[in-house]
This record gives structure tokens, C-alpha cells and sequence, in this order.
């Protein structure tokens, strides 16, 4: 037990030193491996890290005893891209680390910082809010209040982001308010594409469906997207 005391308290040191060493408040790494939409590996100072993105949360795409959630893997694809082999850098709030040893850390590349831009783009919502980690908790409820009004990413699905996560069943999100009459349309087109048309779909009059959903989750759980206008 003393010796993983003194180990955890020499690496909370290491971290304390990096930040002097920058002469700011954030911390230089390189990522090595992006594991989903808000998990990240690092190279911090010759050291591997596990990064938890501070104050949002992504659908799961990885997780052992969970089904790969809607914008999941947009929202992974979006980091992976960003952050392939970058040198980025770690802004850490008031406390550290997380209760499996994970950094806690709002993360920037190119001085753009992710955590934003997932929530902006509609691809996380804002989640784990704990003192004294709220640092730009306004802010970031704020950019999410407006990816909300736009309907966009996770909010384009009613009902499928809440306060206490993502609904684990997007086929049955607002099942209480179905009715006999499912009106959404799902083709597959020549290229083989899972596609969907709602009645606002210029055309939908004209696409024969392959099947018929109530609800634009039941289509995304299915594998079929929107089309495009």
C-alpha cells in the first residue's frame, strides 16, 4: 500500500512539473491512439495516459456490454481524424484524475479545443458534471443549447440524448406517442445505401419503401440514414 502511495503521489509531482517546465497551464502531449469520441491515448512527458475529455460525453462505440449507439462512430471518426498522430495539448481543471487513474483534461489541437468542438457539432452531449471540475460548464451548456435549436448530430433524434445519457434503445425512444400510421420511409438505393425519407423528403412521394419505421431512431437503429436534401 505505501509503495502505490509514493507511486501516485510521484506522478501527480511529474504532472505538476510538466506544467512549470510550459510555463502555462497546459501540458504538451502527443496522442498515440484515439479509443472513441471522448477517450484518448497520450504520451505525456515519456509517459502513456489514458484522457477522459472533461465535461462531455459521446455515444459508447467500444463499450463491453453496450451496442455501438447513433453517432457513436461519427463522433469517433470526427476524433480520430482530428487527433491522428497530433501534438496536442492537456488543460487540466482542479482535479486530476478520475477513479480509474484517467486524466481529466479539456484537450486542444492547433489551440482549437475538442471537447467544444464535439458539442458544437451535435456529437456530445455536456455530461459528468462534478465540482470542482466546471470550469466552462456555462460555456459549454450554452454551445450545446444551440446544437439543440439546429437539431443536429444527437439532437436530431428526439429524445435519444437525455440528462442521465443516451437511450439504450433508439427503436423504442418515444414509444408511449406511436401510432398505426408510420410514415417514414426506408429504400435502399441502387449503391446499396440504407436511406430514409420523412414526409418533408422532396422525394418522398416518389420512393418506394423497403420498409416502413415510426420513428427516425427505429430507421438509424436499423442502419439506415437520412437522405440527403
Amino acid at each position: 500500500m505505501r509503495i502505490w502511495m509514493i507511486a501516485v503521489i510521484t506522478l501527480f509531482l511529474t504532472t505538476a512539473c510538466v506544467l512549470k517546465e510550459n510555463g502555462s497551464d497546459r501540458i504538451s502531449a502527443h496522442v498515440t491512439r484515439v479509443v472513441d469520441g471522448d477517450t484518448v491515448h497520450v504520451t505525456v512527458n515519456g509517459k502513456e495516459e489514458t484522457v477522459r475529455l472533461l465535461l462531455v460525453d459521446t455515444p459508447e462505440t467500444v463499450h463491453p456490454t453496450k451496442q455501438v449507439q447513433p453517432f457513436g462512430p461519427e463522433a469517433s471518426s470526427f476524433v480520430k481524424k482530428l487527433l491522428h498522430d497530433a501534438d496536442v495539448e492537456l488543460e487540466l481543471d482542479i482535479g486530476e484524475r478520475d477513479k480509474y487513474g484517467r486524466l481529466l483534461a479539456y484537450l486542444y489541437v492547433n489551440d482549437e479545443m475538442v471537447n467544444q468542438l464535439l458539442l458544437e457539432k451535435g456529437l456530445a452531449r455536456v455530461a459528468y458534471v462534478f465540482e470542482p471540475n466546471t470550469k466552462y460548464v456555462d460555456k459549454f451548456y450554452k454551445i450545446q443549447k444551440q446544437a439543440m435549436a439546429k437539431g443536429i448530430g444527437i439532437w436530431s433524434i428526439e429524445n435519444y440524448a437525455t440528462d442521465q445519457g443516451f437511450n439504450e434503445d433508439p427503436s423504442a425512444v418515444h414509444a408511449e406517442n406511436k401510432t398505426d400510421e408510420c410514415t417514414i420511409k426506408g429504400n435502399i438505393n441502387s449503391k446499396g445505401e440504407k436511406i430514409f425519407h420523412t414526409e418533408n423528403s422532396p422525394s418522398y412521394k416518389v420512393t418506394k419503401p423497403e420498409k416502413m419505421f415510426c420513428t427516425e431512431a427505429e430507421a438509424i437503429a436499423e442502419g439506415y440514414r437520412a437522405v440527403n436534401r
